[in-house]
């Protein structure tokens, strides 16, 4: 069954990898490196059909490097994954995705916040144009756009960050909510055309800043918005130690619960997560989650949260 998942963190761990190759420390090799959840092997067994890459800084990072790191993510999207797999296909327009050949992966870029931007809209356009198809305004922590989830203000929107939702929007370019302050989400609601929660579960089952409020899923679903969701623990149980894939399904059927089952989708996290659910520690794992769902939804709803639903909320 194909798969579309709409984040993952292995660009930032290549990164690290490359720079700590400075010192001796080997390179990651996308085809098979163990260390990354979703090497080319990995989606392959897994039955990935469209991979979403995120461009991640920590937040740590002074500045005036951000911009520098997200451009080296970026390059090292196109040396070490598109350009030396020949399966691996760069969705540069949604309509790409169509035109995969058998044996091929799409490989989609996005944006984990908006730090690397600073206030400007060029260096946002620039990345449109070097394939970026998702933006998600923050990470967890403040910055020009938006407050982030974790961050004890919670404001909303600023002038600059509606202006970035404009742009995506004028784009055909996903306004990612996963990691956004509450009020941002509502501005985001009520300002984006096309507005998707890449990796997020539901807070009713896990009181979480990063898991959407069933008033927050339910105005997603209006919004004909899709809800992906993730793969980490923290994100699934309460104390967030262990999960299983039954836990997972929980936050399935409880969006399916409010009218979703339209609109779910997967988002793992695999390479941002260090702890991981049972049976789904990379993305190789996935039939087995494919397979628990079988016992529980129609073979129609599973297509439909494993890529038909993905498919029917492309941006138009």
């Amino acid at each position: 069954m194909k798969i579309i998942d709409t984040h993952c963190d292995a660009l930032f761990k290549m990164q690290v990898a490359k720079r700590d190759s400075l010192y001796h420390a080997p390179l990651l090799n996308f085809e098979n490196a163990g260390e990354l959840d979703t090497n080319f092997q990995r989606l392959q067994a897994g039955g990935i059909n469209v991979q979403f890459f995120a461009v991640f800084l920590h937040p740590e990072l002074p500045s005036d490097e951000k911009w520098q790191h997200a451009l080296e993510q970026v390059d090292l999207f196109h040396t070490e994954i598109i350009e030396k797999t020949p399966q691996m296909r760069h969705i540069r327009k949604w309509e790409d995705i169509d035109k995969l050949e058998a044996g091929e992966i799409g490989a989609v870029l996005t944006l984990e916040g908006a730090e690397p931007i600073g206030n400007d809209l060029a260096k946002l356009r620039h990345l449109f144009r070097l394939g970026v198809l998702s933006v998600g305004l923050t990470w967890n922590y403040a910055n020009l756009c938006a407050d982030g989830a974790d961050d004890p203000r919670g404001a909303g929107l600023t002038l600059f960050g509606k202006e970035v939702v404009s742009a995506n929007n004028h784009h055909r370019v996903f306004t990612d909510v996963s990691h956004l302050a509450e009020k941002g989400f509502w501005d985001v609601l009520e300002l984006a055309d096309f507005p998707i929660a890449s990796h997020s579960n539901a807070r009713e089952l896990c009181n979480h800043v990063r898991n959407l409020s069933d008033e927050q899923a339910l105005a997603m679903f209006r919004k004909n918005a899709m809800v992906n969701v993730v793969f980490f623990p923290e994100f699934i149980n309460a104390g967030g130690k262990t999960a299983t894939i039954a836990d997972l399904i929980r936050h399935i059927d409880h969006f399916c619960s409010l009218g979703g089952v339209n609109h779910i989708g997967f988002g793992s996290d695999f390479d941002g997560i260090k702890i991981h659910t049972d049976e789904l520690r990379n993305a190789g794992d996935y039939p087995n989650l494919i397979n628990e769902l079988q016992k529980h939804y129609t073979e129609n709803q599973v297509e439909g949260f494993a890529h038909r639903n993905f498919m029917n909320h492309l941006p138009v």
